[in-house]
């Protein structure tokens, strides 16, 4: 795989972003190829995981009662599929839980994003105790990530392109992103590269 110069051993970290029940084969806004994704997410952490200074989960944990600042489409009206979205990963419900093809023993931290607002970027979500992710990672001393999860042309987009802005090397690990649609999901991978995002 490809590298950029600030990934060094126990100085990089896995992002694995928002691989849960709503976003595989089945769920409210399932991709196709999601769950397979999960199953290689799974195999790439038992290889690998002692690689990284951590390991990050991301999930949307949306509020139930309430529109999420929009995101969610208003009851009766059709989403836009842009800016509002189908009702989807309410915090406590089994949507918002990791998909099952996901291993998750070797997650050293779970983030939630998108409580009360819309959430698309890993780098939004914060810890159970409040920390943010640019906090921990700081903290920790990581200086890349590598990211994963689903989708390509959505989570993993806003999240790599937001570790970028936070000044880390990042690498886009091939066959562990799914998209949804195949024209965004190349439009993305276009932005990423531009954005010196190493596409592996």
């Amino acid at each position: 795989m490809s590298t950029t110069p600030e990934q060094t051993p126990g100085r990089t970290a896995l992002v694995v972003v928002d691989v849960q029940n709503d976003f595989v084969e089945g769920g409210a806004l399932g991709v196709d190829g999601g769950t397979e994704v999960a199953r290689r997410i799974s195999a790439h952490l038992a290889a690998h995981a002692g690689d990284y200074a951590a390991v990050v989960a991301s999930r949307d944990w949306h509020d139930g009662d309430n529109d999420n600042g929009g995101h969610f489409a208003p009851a009766g009206a059709e989403p836009d599929f842009t800016v509002t979205w189908p009702v989807h990963c309410v915090s406590g419900t089994d949507g918002a839980d990791y998909a099952p093809d996901l291993d998750t023993s070797a997650v050293t931290h779970h983030v939630r994003k998108g409580m009360g607002e819309a959430a698309y970027s890993a780098f939004e979500a914060v810890t159970d105790d409040g920390e943010t992710v640019p906090d921990l990672l700081r903290r920790l001393g990581v200086t890349a990530v590598d990211v994963v999860g689903i989708a390509t042309d959505y989570c993993v987009r806003a999240t790599a392109l937001d570790a970028r802005r936070h000044g880390l090397g990042v690498r886009l690990l091939g066959g562990l992103h799914a998209g949804v649609a195949p024209h965004t999901s190349e439009a993305a991978l276009g932005e990423l590269a531009d954005a010196g995002v190493v596409l592996s």
